[in-house]
């Protein structure tokens, strides 16, 4: 029989759990929880979460098995989800790819609603703001994913309104565009206000401005690669000042699988608030002691995309589960808790993979290989 470890936490206590496939991204929306899972041919569960205590499953969304589709964001009465080539890197595959919707209106049984196919290895992430969808997907004349701003104001009918891109991904570039490094993309981008927050991999990070959707506009970029190699996964900006300057926090992803890779990957601060040159002020990194296991990632992944107004950002550390992180110091990020979820011999290090924070203040978290948790953090 397999031994289970313990869990490990300081500040949080474990609220619920609900054992799922592995999960990519969770969002919350009132009593619902929507988990976009990592493998198919599972596509996109919906929970019931009113009891946190007792979170249930009302439905399933499945995929093919050549279809990625572990995101997901919901506006009212929708969902839309991420269709991208399983495995992302198999280009033998074509499957129909692109940003999927479904009606939710009754969550116990989604209803596909609209499709806007994309091209190549498709869709990756997305954010919504508004009537817009700021996608990551690969587009035809382009290499890798490029950001696309789609209007999804009617969700049955999305359409492009604009398109931006890093220095030598357009086709017609010329060769040299081609040998750019593996993670040269746009990963992710966070829409606020009229700018958007991209994380481009190796290619750092870009504000952009998309005051005008059809001619989005850089602004500034700052970029670590080399020396810190490892891709920029997330750039979320601090909603409000804190001393009176605007700063933002940058998650790179462990992508290696390689165990204390040095230099690690990091959750760095960016003082933004001269936004033609954003400047890196701080890093965090999670202590390993204890967390490791050969072949398994550790390091920066996802954080909570908002920080309230007492300046902890919870980011997942895979191997080393979720981080509540205080920057109310942005210059000496310095952890306040964090939670570990239990392992027995097979799984021997969880790989915590997302986390969102709801309007009760309850914290869920989901792992890559499996489980979902609902955590309390206590002040």
């Amino acid at each position: 029989m397999a031994r289970r470890t313990a869990e490990k936490a300081r500040r949080f206590t474990k609220v619920g759990y609900l054992d799922l496939p592995g999960g990519g991204q969770v969002v919350v929306r009132g009593h619902l929880a929507f988990v976009g899972h990592m493998r198919p041919p599972h596509g996109t569960s919906i929970l019931d979460v009113a009891d946190p205590a007792r979170p249930r499953l009302l439905s399933q969304v499945t995929v093919p098995e050549d279809v990625h589709s572990h995101k997901v964001r919901v506006v009212g009465e929708f969902m839309l989800v991420n269709y991208e080539r399983y495995p992302p890197t198999d280009t033998t595959r074509s499957p129909q790819v692109g940003l999927k919707i479904f009606d939710i209106g009754d969550p116990s049984r989604p209803r596909e609603a609209a499709f806007f196919p994309t091209h190549g290895r498709g869709v990756h992430r997305f954010d919504i703001q508004g009537p817009y969808a700021y996608v990551s997907t690969e587009w035809v004349g382009f290499r890798s994913n490029i950001l696309a701003i789609l209007d999804v104001s009617n969700p049955l009918h999305p359409s492009v309104v604009g398109r931006w891109s890093l220095p030598g991904q357009e086709a017609s570039e010329g060769e040299a565009s081609s040998r750019q490094p593996t993670h040269y993309w746009v990963h992710l981008a966070l829409a606020r206000g009229n700018r958007v927050y991209a994380a481009c991999g190796r290619a750092g990070v870009a504000i952009v401005d998309v005051s005008d959707p059809r001619q989005p506009a850089t602004v500034g970029t700052a970029q670590w690669n080399p020396p810190y190699t490892s891709p920029t996964h997330t750039f979320l900006p601090i909603p409000h000042p804190i001393r009176n300057r605007r700063f933002a926090v940058v998650t790179d992803e462990d992508v290696t699988d390689e165990v204390l890779e040095d230099p690690p990957s990091f959750m760095w601060v960016l003082d933004i608030t001269h936004e033609a040159r954003p400047v890196p002020v701080a890093t965090y990194h999670a202590t390993p002691r204890g967390l490791v296991a050969p072949g398994k990632r550790f390091g920066a992944h996802q954080p909570w995309e908002h920080v309230r107004d007492d300046n902890i950002v919870f980011v997942t550390w895979f191997s080393g589960g979720v981080r509540a992180v205080d920057i109310s110091d942005p210059y000496a990020p310095s952890e306040v808790g964090y939670y570990v979820p239990p392992r027995d011999d097979v799984d021997r290090v969880p790989q915590t993979n997302d986390v969102y924070v709801d309007e009760r203040g309850l914290v869920y978290t989901i792992d890559r290989s499996r489980g979902f948790h609902v955590l309390a953090f206590g002040r």
